[in-house]
């Protein structure tokens, strides 16, 4: 049986994350984080009844849906939503999907808006700062995604274990809905060391030192063939410098 994550107390975050690349926090400790009511991310939950079909899966699966948003966040400032863009990857951290602009659906304005939404980028981006200090703004990248059963098997992380090439990598689970799978992998980018566990609570995250570790989640199955299931994610990513790009 796979064993629960490893919580990590908000008070000790900060060393968590320079000392093991990755914590998981609870669903109350990011709300604390990040100065929002749990019951505010809970209702963020219906935005993921209207996500499109992503189109650039390259192994012909029909499982995931994905919407995709670009914000600027400022160390101490207010965060900002920048123009829509492509999302890209070198083909160095993403070998499946990297080295091409891929343009999904836009963020659904209601979300991108929404109070409770914006109070979690800027708590993540207050992780980021202590993660990486000194840096004065934040290249913001946010991804709900919904992995589905529809061809009896999704895959959260087609590509295999990964990095994103970013500064830090949230990974919100917003639900589970009759599933099985979908297994957390931890590893030290520098040896083989690691951890599995699954994420179970809604809202709960597992904050990714990108530098320092590689990621994978593994396939999920329905418990009911006559009732396929879903994972539902938020995934959003930390960046100085700038979006990644072609030129970047």
């Amino acid at each position: 049986m796979t064993p629960p994550p490893p919580l990590t107390a908000l008070q000790d975050l900060p060393r968590q994350l320079h000392s093991a690349g990755f914590a998981v926090l609870t669903a109350q400790a990011l709300a604390r984080r990040c100065g929002v009511d749990a019951s505010a991310l809970q209702r963020l939950q219906s935005w993921w009844g209207d996500l499109p079909p992503d189109p650039h899966l390259r192994d012909g699966g029909r499982y995931r849906r994905r919407r995709h948003g670009s914000f600027v966040a400022p160390t101490g400032g207010a965060v900002t939503q920048a123009p829509h863009r492509a999302h890209w990857q070198p083909v160095e951290y993403n070998a499946l999907h990297g080295g091409f602009e891929r343009w999904f659906e836009p963020l659904d304005p209601g979300m991108a808006a929404d109070a409770g939404f914006v109070g979690l980028l800027q708590g993540l981006a207050g992780v980021a700062t202590d993660l990486r200090p000194g840096v004065g703004r934040w290249f913001v990248e946010a991804h709900p995604f919904r992995i589905d059963c529809t061809d009896g098997i999704g895959r959260p992380t087609p590509e295999g274990a990964h990095r994103d090439g970013v500064d830090l990598v949230a990974v919100v689970l917003v639900a589970r809905h009759r599933i099985r799978g979908g297994e957390t992998r931890v590893f030290d980018a520098r040896s083989p060391q690691g951890m599995r566990f699954t994420l179970a609570e809604p809202w709960s995250v597992l904050l990714l030192d990108d530098e320092r570790v590689i990621h994978e989640t593994t396939p999920i199955q329905p418990v009911d063939a006559a009732d396929p299931g879903w994972r539902d994610t938020l995934v959003i990513t930390y960046r100085q410098g700038g979006f990644q790009g072609p030129t970047t």
